[in-house]
C-alpha cells in the first residue's frame, strides 16, 4: 500500500515499524493466543509491555531514581486541572508562563481550581498585538521570565502545536531557570523529540498522540518531591501519588495505548537514541524554513526564528485564497493535515518524530513549486 504523507497536528503519524509490529501481534500476542487488548491489566503478559515501556522512557531520557514515570489518563487536558489540584495550598500562588494557546487554556484550568482552593495565579504572557494570528510569536529569553521564589510551580508549555513557538530550540531561548520552584511543562508536541534534563523539571507531561503513540495515554515524568508535597484531600484517582505508588495500575490502563507507547518507544530506541533523533528532526525543520527564508516574497515565517518550532513550522502565503490552493493542491500529491488551526488560519506542517526526512523534502520541492508557480 501506499502510505499517505501525514502532516496532522494530532493524532499524528506513527512510525510504520510500530505499526508493522502491531498488525502482526494484533490477534496472538507472544504466543498467547489472544490480543493485548484482551490480556488482564494484572497479568504477566500485560505487565510485561507496561514495565518495558516504563524502562525505555527511562532509558531513552536518563531519568534518574529521582524521578518517577507515570502513564495518565484523560489527556494532557485533564491535567491542566489536576496539577493546579495536586499543588497549589490556600494562600499560595502558582505562575504560568502563556507562549499560545494551549497554556490559555492550562491557565483558565488553574484559575477555577485556584478559587476553589482560596489560592491564586499570576500570568506572564509574551503574546503581543491583535488580530486573527494571536500574535503568539515568541518565548521569552532566559532573562525575562521573572520567578516568584515563593511561587507553587511554574508552568510552561515547552512547544506550542498551534502557533509553532518552541523553548530550548535557540540557546538563547533556555528553559526557564526556577531555582527551587518547581518547573513543570506541558510537553505534549514536543516530548522525545531529543534529549533533556529531567531533573530541571518537576513534572514533564505529554499527551502520547502527537509524538510518542496513540491518542488516550499522557506519559508523565515526575520527581518524588512533587508528588510528596501533593494534596492529599483530592479524591484519590486526582493524585499524582497515588499511579506512582500503583505503577500506573491503579484502575484499568489504555493498555493497547501503552502497547503502542512501547512500540514507539522501542522504534526511538531502534533509531540511535534521542541524541540521532534530534539530529533528524532539525535536518527536517531546517529544509522547510530554508525554504521560507529563501521566498520571503512568497511564504512569511509569523516566528521569531530564536522561537521556530522544531516540530510545527506555520508560514502564511500572500492571501487566503493561495492557501485554499495550496492545501488542496498538496493533497493531489498525497499530503494531509497542512491546514492551519481555526483559530490562526495559514499553513501548518506537523514533522515529528515519525514524518520521515522524504515526507518533508516531498513538501520543500512542492512548496518550491508552488511558489515559482505563482
Amino acid at each position: 500500500m501506499s502510505r499517505t504523507i501525514n502532516f496532522n497536528a494530532g493524532p499524528a503519524a506513527l512510525p510504520l515499524p510500530a505499526l508493522e509490529r502491531a498488525r502482526d501481534e494484533l490477534l496472538d500476542f507472544a504466543g498467547s493466543g489472544m490480543s493485548v487488548m484482551e490480556h488482564s491489566h494484572r497479568g504477566k503478559e500485560y505487565e510485561g509491555v507496561h514495565d518495558e515501556a516504563i524502562a525505555l522512557v527511562r532509558e531513552l531520557l536518563a531519568v534518574p531514581a529521582s524521578h518517577e514515570v507515570l502513564f495518565l489518563q484523560g489527556g494532557a487536558t485533564s491535567l491542566f486541572a489536576e496539577i493546579p489540584m495536586n499543588l497549589l495550598e490556600k494562600g499560595k500562588t502558582a505562575q504560568y508562563l502563556v507562549t499560545g494557546a494551549w497554556g490559555e487554556k492550562a491557565l483558565g484550568e488553574a484559575k477555577v481550581v485556584s478559587a476553589l482552593f482560596g489560592a491564586s495565579v499570576a500570568v506572564q504572557s509574551t503574546g503581543v498585538g491583535e488580530g486573527k494570528e494571536k500574535s503568539y510569536t515568541r518565548v521569552p529569553a532566559g532573562a525575562q521570565v521573572a520567578v516568584d521564589p515563593g511561587a507553587a510551580y511554574l508552568h510552561i508549555t515547552s512547544n506550542e502545536t498551534i502557533h509553532g513557538v518552541q523553548f530550548n530550540v535557540d540557546a538563547s531561548r533556555p528553559f526557564p531557570d526556577t531555582g527551587s520552584v518547581p518547573l513543570i511543562a506541558d510537553m505534549s508536541s514536543d516530548f522525545l523529540w531529543r534529549p533533556f534534563d529531567v531533573t530541571k523539571f518537576g513534572l514533564a507531561y505529554a499527551g502520547a498522540q502527537k509524538n510518542v503513540g496513540p491518542s488516550g495515554v499522557v506519559v508523565a515524568v515526575v520527581s518524588k518531591e512533587v508528588l510528596d508535597r501533593g494534596r492529599k484531600d483530592i479524591p484519590k484517582i486526582f493524585q499524582f501519588r497515588t499511579h506512582a505508588e500503583n505503577k500506573s495500575l491503579y484502575n484499568t490502563p489504555p493498555t493497547f495505548g501503552v502497547y503502542m507507547v512501547r512500540n514507539v518507544l522501542a522504534w526511538l530506541k531502534g533509531q540511535g537514541g534521542l541524541a540521532k533523533v534530534e539530529e533528524a528532526n532539525r535536518k527536517k525543520a531546517g529544509r522547510l524554513y530554508g525554504v521560507i527564508d529563501k521566498n520571503p516574497q512568497f511564504f512569511r515565517s509569523p516566528v521569531e526564528k530564536e522561537s521556530r518550532s522544531v516540530m510545527n513550522v506555520v508560514f502564511r502565503l500572500p492571501s487566503e485564497e493561495l492557501e485554499a490552493q495550496f492545501i488542496a493542491d498538496a493533497k493531489k500529491k498525497g499530503m494531509v493535515g497542512l491546514k492551519g488551526h481555526r483559530s490562526v488560519g495559514g499553513i501548518r506542517a506537523s514533522i515529528y518524530n515519525a514524518a520521515s526526512y522524504e515526507w518533508v523534502d516531498a513538501l520543500a520541492g512542492f512548496m518550491e513549486e508552488f511558489a515559482k508557480g505563482k
